[in-house]
């Protein structure tokens, strides 16, 4: 028989909660269910953006400038409508914008800020359904409770 686990006061649901956003309808949908379990639960909220850098731009100057002109352009868009939101909701929230891998990049912020839940949208990709999203791919590290918002 194991000894019961003491209960720690004060450690009730997430206090750290990372929310990946993209643009899409149903991350933006992560987003805001994120920042009311932030607002209800007292909890630290980061949103990340994660420019996944495609093999294209490694084939010539320009489509790495456009590239990353682009990426730069939607993570702006994103930190000022999170901005507004926060203020409008009386919320606080971290803004980190990672270029890479999404898997790896909200993977690896989720680490660094010890978070206790991960929050992203839905993949709206028909191909996701059979080769797996990145929700899955979180889910399956297992190292946080996930919420896949649809």
């Amino acid at each position: 028989m194991t000894a019961p686990v003491e209960f720690e006061l004060g450690t009730d649901g997430p206090s750290t909660i990372v929310v990946g956003v993209d643009g899409t309808v149903t991350s933006m949908r992560a987003a805001a269910y994120a920042a009311g379990l932030a607002r209800r639960q007292g909890s630290r909220l980061i949103v990340v953006y994660v420019a996944a850098v495609g093999a294209l731009a490694g084939t010539s100057p320009e489509a790495a400038v456009a590239l990353r002109e682009g990426t730069e352009e939607v993570a702006e868009e994103l930190r000022t409508a999170l901005e507004r939101a926060v203020v409008e909701r009386g919320l606080s929230a971290t803004f980190v914008h990672r270029n890479g891998d999404p898997y790896t990049e909200i993977t690896r912020l989720a680490d660094e800020v010890r978070a206790d839940a991960v929050l992203v949208g839905a993949s709206e990709r028909l191909g996701h359904r059979l080769v797996g999203s990145l929700a899955v791919r979180l889910v399956r590290a297992g190292r946080w409770p996930v919420t896949v918002v649809p």
